[in-house]
């Protein structure tokens, strides 16, 4: 059947449009690759690519943060505010169960579609993909991810903003990198730089930023590192000050009460406020995972989980008048915490920790970052509004208590002390508050690690069977085995045999430790090279009578399913350069020392970068 005369001239415009676009496609592709060749091929210096790059990344992370907050918005718009102009504003607030719920399911359809089932792309897995996928940031989670949190932020759910802006900053760092193909190494501080961006923009906060991106994201304060980060979180700074106006992120108490009035508030109130951030910080880490693993249980489908979880929270926003959630993006009001009395600050303070557990176990997405500064707000507030209204004479001022719970609650929930200390200063910029907030910070930090080693963001990781000991060195080295890089041909000494005899054997040999064992295998100890001069010397007329058992010192041991990591803090323990290897009962089956852990290390270094190299 042919086509009718009228339809032919258009249809051929339209193969030659097509044709005229994928050429045009493949002529881009063949001027920027040339572009990225000829790039790469001048040798400019490390340090002005990376400051180069973070200017960029700064500015696009800041206007990337704009249009988050700006989505978030008009979600709010679509589902409470247009409604408003059909329906009375209260009949709206009534509905907010069914909008949340709603909002919810439309959040899990989002990852489960356009961000095809990826439960990542989160905070976490930022830090995963830096230290063990070259800073590979995937496009589509993570558009999904960013536009999920979007619509569960703006229908009234408990979500932080700062985790999408991360993923989305990362993404930007990323996508940069792999552009212009550059090395793993340098794709991890684009990343980093990117990430210190995007919370730099979100709290107006370039100190926290640049220090969040070293101690969350990269795990590094190195100086290939600092600069770059450093230059990315001052020019998302300029950038969203110029959008949104040179303030703190929250409302705060007026500048004059940022301090204290007692020295006993430094010694005993601040210290007593740290160990009750780091009680509340436990339980919010308890209450995460252990939603989570009940809903995993769940028979339910998703979609009815989901909605559940979204009726529930917007129940219990309904029943606080919507504190716990605030509107849109702003959803923390640190004056307004001071007019409320203990015992609500406390109810709000378990209900924030109830509303976000559900909210990120049942469907909807964001971070958990600003969640905790609201925890800390609450909670701070309500051992300050306790000790004002036992001591009415003190001239104790809440909000003060409520601001330093910022910053602890941030330590001990999310790990990361330094960036909770510089938040809240620099929400403050005040000199004043450093010296209780640093206090409380690290009480805090310590009570709640001692209480659950796990973080809201390790334990994440930890449950998905992986673990980052903040560096990429030192998570190389936790992923590597001694049994796969002890030495099982060392020599060793008999525990009777006498030193003369073995002393001339030692000194032919590379080897500076030797193991001591018994005739039944046993371990008895550790003979170090150096100590024979000594033993020479002082041992005289007795030397024949001394036996190796006699010399030996004692020793750190590993297994072979120890890690490489565990071996070097071993060794650390002593200051040796080696360690014996046994197994679970002691016996001994060989020697591990520094040289062998380089030797791997270095084999599998070269071998990821070879394999990246491939994959790029």
């Amino acid at each position: 059947m042919t086509e009718p005369a009228s339809d032919a001239p258009k249809s051929s415009v339209a193969r030659r449009a097509r044709k005229f676009l994928r050429r045009s496609v493949v002529v881009a592709k063949i001027v920027w690759d040339e572009f990225v060749k000829w790039f790469n091929a001048r040798e400019f210096s490390e340090n002005w690519v990376l400051l180069g790059f973070a200017v960029a990344i700064g500015i696009a992370a800041a206007l990337g943060v704009v249009a988050f907050y700006k989505s978030i918005d008009l979600a709010f718009d679509v589902f409470y505010k247009w409604p408003s102009q059909y329906i009375p504003p209260v009949t709206v607030n009534a509905y907010r169960p069914v909008i949340t719920g709603l909002g919810f399911v439309a959040a899990y359809w989002i990852m489960q579609h356009l961000g095809q089932g990826n439960e990542g792309m989160n905070v976490p897995d930022v830090q995963l993909a830096v230290v063990k996928r070259g800073g590979y940031i995937p496009s589509r989670p993570a558009l999904a991810r960013t536009a999920a949190s979007a619509v569960t932020i703006g229908s009234g759910g408990s979500a932080g903003s700062e985790g999408p802006v991360v993923v989305l900053g990362a993404l930007i760092g990323s996508w940069l990198g792999r552009r212009f193909r550059f090395e793993a190494s340098r794709v991890r501080v684009l990343v980093g730089c990117a990430t210190g961006a995007a919370i730099s923009a979100a709290f107006n906060a370039p100190l926290a930023g640049a220090f969040f991106a070293l101690e969350e994201t990269l795990g590094t304060m190195s100086g290939i590192s600092f600069a770059p980060v450093v230059v990315a979180s001052v020019m998302s700074a300029v950038v969203t000050r110029a959008v949104f106006g040179n303030h703190p992120a929250f409302a705060l108490p007026p500048r004059e009460a940022f301090g204290y009035s007692h020295v006993s508030e430094v010694l005993v109130f601040f210290p007593l406020l740290g160990v009750v951030a780091g009680l509340v910080a436990a339980l919010f880490v308890w209450a995460y995972f252990g939603l989570g693993e009940r809903v995993a249980k769940l028979k339910y489908r998703p979609e009815v989980i989901a909605l559940g979880g979204g009726a529930l929270v917007g129940l219990l926003v309904f029943a606080s008048n919507g504190i716990l959630v605030g509107f849109g993006h702003l959803a923390i009001n640190v004056t307004s915490f001071t007019t409320y009395t203990w015992y609500a600050l406390g109810a709000l303070a378990l209900g924030k920790i109830a509303v976000t557990v559900l909210t990120l176990n049942t469907g909807g997405s964001g971070g958990l970052f600003t969640p905790s500064l609201y925890l800390g707000a609450a909670t701070g507030g309500a051992v300050g509004s306790a000790l004002a209204a036992a001591w009415p004479s003190g001239a104790i001022n809440p909000g003060v208590y409520g601001l330093v719970g910022m910053g602890a609650m941030v330590a001990a929930a999310t790990d990361a002390p330094i960036t909770g200390i510089l938040l809240a200063f620099e929400m403050t910029n005040d000199y004043a508050i450093m010296l209780p907030l640093m206090l409380t910070v690290v009480i805090a930090h310590t009570v709640a690690r001692r209480l659950e080693p796990d973080s809201l963001y390790s334990g994440w990781l930890r449950r998905r069977g992986e673990s980052l000991a903040h560096g990429a060195d030192r998570d190389t080295l936790a992923g590597l085995r001694v049994a796969d890089a002890f030495d099982r041909e060392a020599l060793t000494l008999d525990e009777d045999a006498p030193v003369h005899h073995f002393m001339r054997e030692i000194g032919r040999r590379d080897q500076l430790y030797f193991p001591v064992v018994s005739e039944e295998g046993q371990l008895v100890g550790v003979v170090a090279f150096s100590d024979m001069g000594e033993v020479a010397a002082d041992s005289g007329n007795l030397a024949e009578l001394i036996v190796a058992a006699d010399v030996a010192r004692p020793t750190e041991t590993v297994t072979p399913q120890d890690s490489l990591l565990d071996a070097i803090r071993k060794m650390g323990v002593r200051g040796a350069g080696a360690v014996p290897v046994v197994d679970p009962d002691g016996r001994y089956l060989g020697l591990i020392t520094r040289s062998h852990v380089l030797s791997l290390y270095e084999r599998t270094v070269t071998k990821s970068k070879l394999e990246q190299h491939h994959a790029a």
